[in-house]
């Protein structure tokens, strides 16, 4: 009978909406629905301090882990210590990011390089390898190039305009990590130990350092 009973559509009660003058006087006042939703996370959080409080009593105070060892407590609050201030040295540190602005240089220069060698060969794209000479007798008038001629001139500007883009992008490339690494070595300056003055361009808008001059032991 309960099985048919819940077969059965049964209809859907909503709850009244509110009066404007109770709303303008009240406000927007609360409803069943929300109370629900309210009531069910006041008891989860419950739930959950119960839980550790019983975790916490049902603990042994002579446990060890080793994660203990990297971590303290102010006021009874676990407090994590930064792992990787401790991990390197500042010595350390600084020689890693003197080795990415190498390797940031290293890469462009390289990309440089290789978009100056592309250039320099670009214009031999294409051409044949072997050249085939007719002569022709005063009388006789040479023959008009064909439409093969055609078709092979038109594969030589394809394949140039393809190999002149990839020269574009990367030269591109190779200027953007040139400007990086002119950036990351910048910043090291500004870390490093010494005084420092900073003057902006009137003219361009950038912003130029001025160091003091130390004697090198």
């Amino acid at each position: 009978m309960s099985a048919l009973r819940r077969a059965v559509a049964r209809r859907t009660h909503k709850e009244r909406s509110q009066p404007a003058e109770r709303q303008k006087k009240y406000g927007l006042l609360e409803k069943h629905k929300d109370y629900v939703l309210r009531a069910k996370d006041f008891h989860r959080k419950e739930q959950t301090i119960k839980n550790l409080k019983r975790k916490a009593e049902d603990r042994n105070p002579d446990e060890f882990y080793f994660a203990m060892q990297s971590k303290t407590t102010k006021n009874g609050v676990h407090i994590e210590r930064d792992q990787e201030s401790q991990k390197y040295t500042d010595d350390e540190i600084k020689m890693m990011k003197t080795q990415d602005l190498t390797y940031v240089q290293m890469r462009a220069q390289m990309d440089l390089k290789k978009a100056a060698k592309m250039r320099e060969t670009l214009h031999m794209v294409g051409e044949p390898k072997n050249k085939k000479i007719k002569f022709v007798d005063d009388g006789d008038d040479p023959e008009e190039p064909g439409g093969a001629d055609n078709d092979t001139m038109s594969l030589k500007d394809e394949k140039q305009q393809k190999l002149y883009k990839s020269m574009k992008n990367i030269e591109a490339r190779g200027q953007r990590l040139t400007q990086m690494a002119h950036e990351m070595s910048l910043r090291n300056h500004l870390n490093g130990t010494g005084s420092k003055q900073k003057k902006i361009d009137k003219e361009t808008g950038k912003a130029q350092f001025k160091f003091k001059k130390v004697r090198s032991k």
